[in-house]
């Protein structure tokens, strides 16, 4: 049997010199110590020899652009966009269901494009234009596709309403003249746990009648 040593294959951290960041320091950074470390945010460390921006692990300034106005928070770097909206800013429209990427609840638009934002860290958001279900009203009037909603009673417990809302608008602004069937594949990454989806046809139908 050989005592040879077997081969190191992981990647190599190289610390730039100077840099104010220690190895050490690195890997409690990466999580792969559990002992306290400072907060070092947007240090800048070598990692196989590109330089990495390093963000927390404590709290670290974020500025989210929603609706149209700008919301100063701190928050750690593993918050979520849909955490940041509802825990930190009680902007509750998008709703936690699944909270895995998986039923669409959570829909808000990131520069237009509809994404879940169970899925989107709140500071990967920065600098990009959050809009969320509750900006779609106008004073006491509802977005045409919300109406659409309402006229044909296309909800039941409403909590996957909003994201379909807002998935539907997205692509509407998209494909206005999209027809039923291509509406319904563009909405195939919401789902109705109440099965109300005879209503949401319904309102799919109307909009697409409308030439929305």
């Amino acid at each position: 049997m050989s005592n040879d040593s077997p081969q190191d294959n992981s990647p190599k951290i190289e610390m730039e010199e100077g840099s104010g960041v220690s190895r050490r320091d690195f890997l409690k950074i990466s999580g792969i110590s559990a002992a306290a470390v400072p907060i070092l945010a947007t240090k800048v460390v070598q990692a196989g020899g590109d330089p990495v921006k390093v963000y927390g692990p404590g709290k670290v300034p974020v500025e989210l652009s929603i609706n149209g106005q700008k919301h100063k928070l701190q928050i750690e770097p593993r918050v979520t966009l849909l955490d940041a909206l509802r825990d930190q800013l009680e902007i509750t429209g998008a709703k936690r269901v699944c909270d895995r990427g998986e039923c669409g609840s959570c829909t808000v638009l990131l520069d237009g494009k509809a994404v879940y934002a169970c899925s989107v860290l709140a500071i990967e958001a920065q600098g990009k234009s959050i809009t969320t279900v509750e900006s779609f009203m106008q004073g006491d009037n509802l977005h045409p596709v919300q109406q659409a909603f309402v006229e044909n009673d296309a909800s039941q417990c409403g909590f996957c309403t909003p994201g379909f809302v807002v998935a539907f608008k997205a692509f509407l602004d998209e494909h206005p003249n999209a027809t039923p069937e291509e509406l319904r594949r563009g909405l195939s990454g919401n789902f109705c746990r109440c099965g109300t989806y005879h209503g949401i046809q319904l309102a799919i139908a109307q909009m697409a009648q409308k030439g929305a």
